[in-house]
């Protein structure tokens, strides 16, 4: 910004400047070419008098030294004719006396009594100023003179007057151009710090507030009001996770041993009312991951950690061989598809808990007899397909909203799966989409940034929720809520 703000200070200080120069320097030009032909002409005038009265009394000797002196003076070039167009008299050492002019539209004008005052070229490509007049006495023509005055001395002081006008344009754009960098400067430094503090407060943490006391009033007053926006933010959303993560934590104890007590009243109760038992105990057992749903996504709001190289082939094929059992035990098929992968950009831990989450939604849905397909396309890109019902297009705009199940579910998600699942692959910098799959199920497609293999041996992602709770055969993982 503060490159287009000085060229566009440069822009309106160089149209003032030509502006005001250019038709200054115009002026000046047709000022000077104005006096030199005035300073000629006149000069032509006394001499065609002089000539006149040398001619009239016959002192024709006495012409060469009159054009020869001035032309000395000047440089000049001087020719008298007499009334027929004969010269009599050349500055020019080379014009040759006895010659006939009278065929030139000047001199033949000169010789009716009409002066000419005109600017050509000579042979050698010279701007020169011609004064052509008569040399006459009332109505009476005794001849003519002319007058050639090279333009060379008006033309230096022309260059030089555009050369000072130039100098002159260059000094005021050089001044205007270190004080409109200065005043940029001034105006884009706070919106720099402001840029930043939005950067950071995008990011979840406003670590350098933007200064209030520097900047024209109207960016002081902004980065004031901005602080207090700030300031209010996190609190409201510190507020909110602290909620949801406190709220979540002191619920577990109390939905355990309610659990435990209904599961206490089985051997009391008539056999009758076993099945409102189990039903009451089923959604004591969804509360419980509901409640743990939160927590995982709590930690994920409140953690803010940098992407690392992760092996995709690596971790795929650890969480299928985690959960091939439970699949088994669904007469399930996990199939893994497609060229390697290699290296993505992913936070830690982060594949492990998208992986697990997708297959335990397409296992909850999946017949027995079918395969989910992990299919490794390439590009960073990953396929999880399962050949269950599949949703329609409404229904895959809303599946990443939270606590979201689809109307005709039939199975007791919590509807945090996917939200999970968006939150990690957004934070890996990744984006994920869900697309009806061929014939029958869902097609959901993880694209991330491919990243470069790691050379020094590191340890593997540090245990997450997820995939403590992926450990047991017969438990899913902890936030697995999606209902597909």
């Amino acid at each position: 910004m503060t490159r287009r703000l000085l060229l566009s200070y440069l822009a309106l200080a160089a149209l003032v400047l030509a502006g005001l120069e250019i038709p200054l320097g115009y002026i000046y030009a047709r000022g000077e070419t104005s006096r030199a032909s005035q300073s000629v002409e006149r000069d032509a005038s006394t001499l065609a008098e002089v000539a006149e009265e040398n001619i009239e009394k016959g002192r024709l000797d006495a012409l060469p030294d009159v054009v020869g002196d001035y032309a000395n003076r000047t440089g000049a070039h001087v020719v008298v004719t007499d009334r027929q167009g004969i010269v009599l008299a050349d500055s020019d050492p080379a014009g040759r006396a006895g010659r006939s002019l009278a065929d030139q539209p000047d001199i033949a004008r000169a010789l009716n009594n009409q002066p000419t005052v005109t600017t050509t070229t000579d042979g050698a490509g010279r701007d020169v100023l011609s004064a052509t007049m008569p040399g006459s006495s009332g109505t009476t023509i005794r001849g003519a003179l002319r007058l050639t005055c090279p333009l060379d001395q008006v033309s230096t002081r022309v260059h030089r007057i555009w050369g000072a006008l130039a100098l002159a344009a260059a000094c005021i754009l050089a001044a205007v151009a270190l004080i409109a960098f200065s005043l940029a400067r001034w105006i884009t430094r706070p919106l720099r710090t402001l840029e930043a503090a939005t950067t950071q407060l995008a990011h979840g943490h406003l670590a350098h507030p933007p200064d209030a006391t520097t900047g024209p009033p109207e960016l002081r007053r902004l980065a004031t009001s901005f602080n207090h926006t700030a300031t209010r933010l996190q609190h409201l959303l510190a507020s909110q996770q602290a909620f949801a993560s406190e709220a979540s934590h002191q619920l577990k104890t109390p939905l355990t041993a309610l659990r435990l007590r209904l599961e206490n009243f089985e051997p009391h109760l008539d056999p009758r009312a076993h099945g409102s038992l189990e039903e009451a105990v089923g959604e004591v057992e969804r509360l419980g991951r509901m409640v743990q749903g939160l927590l995982a996504l709590a930690r994920l709001e409140n953690t803010a950690t940098t992407p690392e190289p992760v092996d995709l082939d690596a971790v795929l094929t650890d969480r299928v061989a985690m959960w091939e059992p439970l699949a088994a035990e669904q007469y399930v098929t996990l199939d893994i598809t497609g060229p390697p992968t290699g290296h993505v950009w992913a936070i830690p831990g982060a594949l492990e808990q998208i992986i697990d989450n997708l297959l335990a939604n397409a296992l909850r849905v999946s017949p027995p007899g079918t395969t989910i397909t992990l299919h490794r396309v390439p590009g960073s890109e990953l396929h999880v397909i399962d050949q269950g019902p599949g949703m329609n297009d409404t229904d895959r705009d809303r599946a990443f909203d939270r606590f979201w199940r689809s109307s005709d579910s039939h199975h007791d998600g919590t509807g945090l799966g996917l939200p999970i699942v968006r939150h990690l692959v957004d934070a890996s910098g990744g984006t994920i989409t869900l697309h009806p799959a061929p014939g029958t199920g869902l097609d959901a497609r993880i694209r991330l940034r491919p990243a470069p293999a790691r050379r020094n041996k590191v340890s593997p992602p540090g245990e997450d929720f997820g995939a403590r709770r992926g450990r047991s055969r017969h438990t899913e993982p902890a936030g697995r809520g999606f209902d597909a």
